[in-house]
């Protein structure tokens, strides 16, 4: 067979989600949603490598974020366009040297491996150029078209009906043609089939599963939850904990613990705390950089890296609550590798010391102290990244602005403060 090779689209902004980050970057379960995918293409040994596209702003954040799980088919990640289509293009463009490739939505976190082994499977045996497989299934409600005053005007017969899915698996060269004629007649189709469909090329259905829908709104994301619940309990066996890979030092187990009900979370201890602070002066002629999120109103920090005393400081609680060294240990600030650095990627980079050391992250809690800008608007995406990077929910992410009445340089506005406490597990 071919090689194969993935791609996991994750560049959408996801308007209904509501949230104020990308969807994709989302908690569900024990891991952002983005990654749920990830793990099914890694473990499927049907997929040589896949690369990841990601908004062309978050590049940083999707590397840090992924940077602690230790990928081994991740080629890379790349940055993504204005659609779908270009976003896809983009991925595909960038797998070279591969026969068939397999496009998928990160949107579709319970992707098996079995669906997505199958649907590379049945495209490997269509041969060259031909394979055009999508995954599907068919519809199971009456579907009626409706015109733009809201009145019924015809009700198509139901067995031909399918809802396509991903992922979508083709020939390269034959999508890369795909997305050549559309882009050159300007036509943007809503899937990838759709593009090699107007090429004259037959796309065969491969039969999918009602699981794997595509997470829109926050609706969606409950749904999925509930079916990772449903799947864990039905992997409990003999009260054995299921590795959550997160959530600080918490697992599901069956039974009851400690007073515990079934299926609850239930602690494992000893929980060590430790405590972190730092400051910096502005400097007007840099990006304000806080909890991970760019702050238009500025002015931006002074600092080696991008000067985040936020996530400085949390850096600083993490190591000290295991009892390591500070940050400045692991990352000098005379050392040109972390010049302008994210620090969500350097946070990502304490989570795995943490590991390494044999802790984990359960909870944190920071105070920013700035007399300006206004954090308020900013707080939910600082708690959604850090959240996401260090491999817990956002709500046990606390993250509080204050001022200092006008006292001392935070109240003569020459720069900002930031304490962190972070309670760690081992």
């Amino acid at each position: 067979m071919d090689k194969v090779g993935g791609v996991i689209l994750a560049a959408g902004r996801g308007e209904r989600m509501g949230a104020p980050i990308n969807k994709a970057f989302l908690p569900l379960g024990d891991r952002p949603l983005l990654l749920h995918s990830i793990i099914t293409f890694e473990a499927a040994a049907a997929v040589d490598a896949y690369i990841v596209v990601a908004p062309p702003e978050e590049m940083a954040f999707c590397r840090a974020l992924l940077a602690p799980y230790g990928l081994q088919k991740l080629v890379a990640v790349v940055p993504g366009g204005l659609s779908r289509q270009e976003s896809a293009a983009a991925g595909v463009r960038a797998l070279q040297n591969f026969g068939l490739v397999a496009v998928h939505d990160a949107a579709r976190p319970l992707l098996s491996v079995e669906l997505l082994e199958g649907a590379v499977k049945r495209a490997a045996a269509a041969g060259y150029p031909g394979a055009a497989v999508v995954v599907a299934v068919p519809v199971k409600d009456t579907v009626k078209m409706v015109d733009s005053s809201g009145i019924v005007r015809e009700t198509p017969v139901r067995d031909g009906l399918w809802i396509v899915q991903t992922p979508q698996v083709f020939q390269r060269d034959l999508l890369l043609r795909a997305y050549a004629e559309a882009e050159r007649d300007g036509f943007s189709g809503t899937d990838d089939a759709s593009l090699v469909e107007r090429l004259g090329v037959s796309v065969e259905v491969y039969r999918g599963s009602y699981d794997n829908f595509k997470v829109t709104t926050p609706e969606d994301l409950r749904i999925a939850q509930a079916i990772l619940g449903q799947r864990a309990r039905r992997c409990l066996v003999h009260d054995r904990p299921i590795p959550t890979g997160g959530w600080g030092a918490y697992n599901v187990r069956a039974g009851n613990q400690d007073g515990a009900a079934p299926g609850s979370l239930a602690p494992v201890l000893p929980l060590r705390v430790g405590i972190g602070y730092d400051v910096h002066h502005f400097d007007p002629e840099r990006t304000l950089i806080l909890g991970g999120v760019e702050i238009p109103e500025g002015p931006g920090l002074a600092g080696h890296s991008d000067a985040d005393a936020a996530l400085h400081a949390l850096m600083d609680s993490c190591l000290g609550a295991a009892g390591l060294r500070d940050i400045g240990h692991y990352f000098p600030p005379g050392d040109p590798r972390w010049k302008d650095a994210p620090s969500l990627a350097l946070l990502a980079d304490v989570r795995s010391i943490l590991a390494a050391a044999g802790y984990m992250v359960c909870q944190v809690d920071l105070v920013i102290a700035a007399e300006t800008p206004h954090l308020a608007p900013y707080i939910d995406a600082m708690q959604q990244r850090v959240g996401a990077v260090l491999g817990i929910l956002p709500g046990n992410v606390g993250i509080k602005a204050t001022t200092t009445e006008g006292l001392g340089f935070v109240g003569r506005k020459e720069g900002i403060a930031a304490w962190a406490v972070a309670t760690i597990s081992g």
